[in-house]
């Protein structure tokens, strides 16, 4: 019996969120630390098995108090029939006969939860990956991060935009620019342009995240959304600020001018707190980070932070200082 297994890593976003999901620009590494994946082989029937976060029975109800903290009221499963759901009907939409086969399917994942190192998204491109091999199906680069997202919107009620998915898709580091006038990539998807950057220019980065507070990615977004959409000023011109310091930090990682790069991360987080409230836990984060003398800025949504590293004996202070917070850092293996 053929096993199938795809998976997709964590990733962090650099530079330019959250300005992904407004037609601006950002710039977006892949975390290999962490990753979701996918177990898919021939069954009897169509089967979708729990993953240890699908708990539903708790030694006491702290213990289920707790894992609401960490998890939130839904796991992977949802994640898993959304997929497969969305790309059966990919599939149809464009005349592509499945085999009659059946499948069982199972997930897991090491991605930490409700950070914002973009552990939904992962579950679904693995997802996604998998039931192509399955089926012996073919969807482009540029199209699958589309797809991804159309699924985790119209099926989840997910509010996002394109970073996360395009990070996983085409792994490493990538530059990717959502500007309005962006073309439509294939019928009923509208993509950005995606430049992938030489890993080898990159310097030393640090994730550092808490296991004890998180927001959702929809929690934090569908504020921002409604301000956006209601052009209110300041978060207006904010967007635009994110896509020109994304444009700078591009030509510093090719120029390998870590100083500038170091500003660019900063500047990033100091503008977001600018025009949003953020909650103290996750400032401090930041500033407890920045005391070591080294960059931060949210790697997505919250609860996760991402910056440059410089040596091992800052490594070791920032783990350190980190760790007096409550917060993991691991150096980022991309």
């Amino acid at each position: 019996m053929e096993i199938i297994r795809c998976h997709a890593y964590a990733r962090a976003g650099l530079i330019g969120n959250p300005s992904d999901a407004y037609n601006g620009k950002t710039i977006s590494i892949i975390v290999k630390n962490f990753r979701s994946q996918v177990t898919l082989y021939e069954w009897d029937r169509i089967e979708i098995v729990p993953s240890p976060s699908d708990e539903s029975v708790f030694g006491s109800i702290r213990e289920m108090t707790q894992d609401v903290k960490l998890h939130g009221y839904y796991g992977g499963i949802r994640l898993v029939k959304a997929a497969i759901y969305g790309f059966a009907i990919y599939c149809k939409s464009r005349g592509i006969r499945l085999h009659d086969r059946n499948f069982s399917i199972r997930y897991d994942t090491t991605i930490p939860r409700q950070v914002g190192m973009a552990g939904s998204s992962a579950i679904v491109v693995a997802t996604l990956r998998a039931l192509m091999n399955f089926y012996e199906v073919v969807i482009s680069k540029q199209v699958l991060p589309s797809l991804v997202l159309s699924i985790e919107r119209e099926q989840l009620n997910i509010t996002a935009g394109l970073q996360d998915r395009v990070a996983q898709v085409y792994e490493g580091c990538v530059y990717m620019d959502f500007a309005k006038e962006s073309e439509q990539i294939e019928e009923g998807f509208i993509g950005g342009c995606y430049e992938e950057l030489p890993l080898s220019l990159l310097p030393s980065f640090y994730v550092s995240y808490s296991t004890d507070f998180g927001e959702p990615t929809e929690v934090f977004h569908n504020n921002l959304r409604f301000r956006y959409d209601n052009g209110e000023l300041q978060v207006v011109e904010a967007m635009s600020r994110f896509a020109e310091i994304t444009v700078e930090a591009k030509k510093a990682i090719l120029n390998q001018d870590v100083d500038k790069l170091n500003s660019l991360i900063n500047q990033n987080f100091d503008l977001r707190r600018s025009i949003c409230q953020l909650p103290p836990e996750h400032i401090l984060m930041v500033e407890t980070a920045r005391s070591c003398g080294v960059s931060a800025k949210f790697a997505g949504s919250g609860g996760a932070i991402v910056g440059i590293c410089p040596d091992k004996n800052t490594f070791q202070k920032l783990n350190e200082k980190m760790e007096s917070i409550g917060c993991k850092t691991i150096e980022v293996d991309f």
